[in-house]
This record gives structure tokens, sequence and C-alpha cells, in this order.
């Protein structure tokens, strides 16, 4: 049914593209360049810096636009900035006073780099994700911020998610990805709206796109596309909206859906 029509993937990368290891298989590399051999664009869509999977964009040579910070930032396949979306000053400061107020530690995203006003080990543990340690400013006066991560255990952080979108109540879109952190992003902003920017610019329709993710982030990315595909480690919430449920990402799932999706309707 979608075979031969899929002329570009849009994937996730922690949890997705990368194993439990944040480790690329084989397997899994194999099928991304067999993809870029048939012509098939693939697109990075991640709530991370460009600058945190650079070595995964050199060592698959991606020669795409991409989608990064939870599509707050489109970066051409050379790095430049092809659009970016920051929060109002004003709501930057409703952010840190929320958090402030509940003395939870929060960094900030700012184009490549990641900004804090005070480090602790749950601000310095998204290095754990290939991003860079978080510089500590004095004040975000005047620094453009794409969005907020609130990091804790998942224990404190539950009950904070229904604090924060009971005191933004839409003026900001609340998301999460990892049960440890809240993601605070402006209105209307996702990887979804993202990929849609991507996709126009490469004249490409959603109906020719498979988009494949595991978490709650990727939900509106796999509604956009013609085939959305859940990795089998996937939030339920995901796979209630996929149309296609593959391995985990410890048994190559996205090598799994591009063999089944994309090349064998090519090799047929």
């Amino acid at each position: 049914m979608h075979d031969n029509h899929i002329t570009l993937i849009a994937v996730d990368v922690d949890g997705t593209l990368l194993n439990s290891h944040h480790a690329l298989t084989p397997r899994v590399a194999a099928a991304i360049r067999a993809c870029q051999i048939a012509g098939v664009h693939v697109v990075i869509a991640t709530g991370k810096t460009r600058s945190s999977v650079e070595p995964l964009l050199d060592h698959l040579q991606l020669d795409t636009p991409g989608v990064y910070s939870q599509g707050l930032i489109i970066h051409n396949a050379d790095g430049s900035i092809r659009f970016r979306r920051t929060m109002e000053p004003e709501q930057v400061a409703q952010v840190i006073a929320f958090a402030q107020a509940r003395a939870m530690p929060f960094l900030a995203y700012s184009g490549d780099r990641l900004i804090v006003l005070e480090r602790s080990p749950y601000t310095d543990s998204i290095t754990n994700y290939g991003e860079p340690l978080p510089l500590l400013l004095a004040s975000f006066d005047g620094v453009p911020v794409e969005k907020f991560i609130l990091i804790h255990t998942p224990e404190t952080i539950a009950p904070l998610r229904h604090a924060l979108e009971q005191t933004f109540d839409g003026q900001l879109t609340i998301v999460q990805a990892l049960d440890h952190m809240i993601e605070i992003v402006p209105p209307g902003s996702s990887k979804g709206d993202g990929l849609r920017r991507v996709l126009a610019a490469l004249g490409v329709a959603p109906e020719q796109v498979m988009a494949i993710g595991d978490g709650e982030n990727d939900i509106e990315m796999l509604q956009l596309a013609g085939l959305g595909v859940a990795v089998g480690n996937a939030k339920p919430a995901l796979k209630a909206v996929a149309d296609v449920i593959v391995a985990d990402n410890d048994h190559d799932g996205v090598a799994e859906a591009i063999e089944r999706f994309v090349l064998a309707g090519r090799e047929a």
C-alpha cells in the first residue's frame, strides 16, 4: 500500500534511531544508506540541538535540512539556520519564576547553547544525551530562548506537569519525551510543525513521508506523515496514533520500518 510512495523519512534520534546505549547499529546505518542511494530523503527530527547530533549527521552524510529543538529551529544541511522561533521575553520570565518558586532545576535552549542560572547534577545530566554542558549566566535578559526543560525525578515531575498546564493554560505547550523531563515550548510548536516547513522547502507532500518516533513529542509528526511508525519501546500515546508498530530501538526498529515500507517496494 505504502511501497514506492515514500520519498522522505523523518526520524527521531534518542530512543528511535539510536539504541538504548545511544549507539547507531550497523543494520540501521545500512538501511539509512540504502535509502539515500535510492534517492529517499532522510530528515532528523529531534528535541535536541544540532550540535548534539553533528557526529551522527557526519557519519550518515545527511544532506537534508533537519528539525531541532522540537521544531523550533530548522537547520540547513550546512548548519545554517533556515527557521527559528523563540519565546516572548515575558514568557521566559514566567517560566523562570515558576521553576524558581518550586526550587526546580531548569535549563533553556538558545540556538546551539544550553543555558542555566544555576548548575546542578540534574541540569548537567543533559550531557548524557550528547548535549553540551549548560553555560552559566547571571541573567537571561536579552537572551533568545526557544524552550525550557525542567529536570528532576519522575516522581517529582509527574505532578509538576499538571501545575504547569494549569499555570500556562494554552499560552505555552507542555510536552514530555522522558519521564524525568518536562519541556516547555511556544504554543503550536512541535516536530510536526517543523517537519511541515521542511517538506514545503523540499517540495514533498506529507503523504510521501514515513515518520518514525518513540515519544509523546513525536505525535504531531506521525499524524502529519502518510505513514506514522512507532518503535516498540514507544510511549502508549504515540503507539495510539501510529499506523504501524515495529521492533524496539534495541532490535533495529528503524531498519525494520525502512526495509518493509521503503526498500521492499523499490526492490520488487
